[in-house]
């Protein structure tokens, strides 16, 4: 079984500050949470064997914090994790890496997307019901053979607000 992890980014400037919106950053606030938040993880002994980025700034950013807190050494940019992003596309990758299916992955990029994917991991449908918050996370358990889709289980859903009071402990 693996365990995946879908981490939406940090909090990030705000819309219509920049041009464009792949360009908007984190906030000097979005990268402490967000540094805060992966120096919980780390405390509670998770490693991922990939981080997966959106190419958004914020979510790049906001995975380079993670690789920089030692959770992973690597990281990968994965353009179906961009806004609007077709979960298929993700699912043909994670097929074609069969050999680490019994490995811990992030996925870092954006609401509502991360919600529905993983919806339709657990459930094989969207409904709009899951919410990650800036710097949340949803965990999944993906079974290690078989259809991941609608056979996969959520263990861990979870507000920034609850890791950071974990670090500040």
């Amino acid at each position: 079984m693996s365990n995946l992890y879908l981490i939406r980014h940090g909090i990030a400037a705000d819309r219509g500050t920049y041009q464009k919106d792949e360009q908007r950053p984190l906030t000097p606030e979005g990268d402490r949470k967000t540094r805060q938040v992966a120096l919980t993880l780390k405390q509670l002994k998770i490693q991922f064997h990939c981080i997966l980025s959106s190419p958004l700034v914020r979510a790049r950013q906001t995975a380079e914090i993670l690789q920089s807190t030692g959770l992973s050494s690597r990281l990968e940019i994965l353009p179906a994790l961009a806004p609007d992003g077709d979960i298929q596309q993700w699912l043909d990758w994670y097929g074609n890496h069969d050999k680490t299916r019994d490995k811990d992955w992030a996925l870092v990029g954006h609401q509502p997307d991360l919600g529905n994917w993983a919806e339709y991991l657990i459930w094989k449908k969207s409904a709009d019901v899951l919410i990650v918050k800036k710097a949340g996370i949803i965990g999944i358990t993906i079974p290690k053979q078989g259809m991941i889709q609608g056979n996969s289980r959520l263990f861990w859903l979870t507000a920034p607000k609850f890791l950071l009071g974990l670090n500040e402990r």
